[in-house]
């Protein structure tokens, strides 16, 4: 009976993690669905928090205003350079880091011009 949740979940093609409604859930390592009750925040985010959300902020509305060609070139780069992150991911790295060596190498490696 436990599994009847997640079954009707997997049914509906839902991801089961993260929060729907006023519930929480995620899969277990044990392959589980877990769900208790949504706990929002009581305090409000500290300057750092809020700092660094408006940082991932900036970097999704900067990926949205890239040309399709340019997403699929970051997107392309990452599977050629056999990465286990997303072309989002790594375009999310280059934003909040800078590292122009690193996405130099994975330039390198996948063919592809990203800079």
């Amino acid at each position: 009976m436990a599994h009847q949740p997640r079954k009707m979940l997997d049914l509906l093609s839902m991801s089961t993690q993260g929060d729907l409604g006023a519930l929480t859930m995620y899969t277990s390592q044990r392959g589980k669905l877990v769900i208790f009750p949504r706990a929002p925040p009581l305090n409000p985010p500290s300057l750092e928090q809020a700092r660094q959300r408006q940082q991932f902020n900036a970097t999704a509305i900067a990926w949205w205003s890239l040309t399709n060609e340019q997403r699929t070139a970051w997107k392309t780069a990452a599977i050629r350079a056999h990465l286990r992150i997303t072309g989002y991911n790594l375009w999310t790295y280059w934003r909040l880091t800078g590292d122009k060596p690193t996405i130099e190498t994975i330039e390198r490696q996948a063919a592809i011009s990203l800079l």
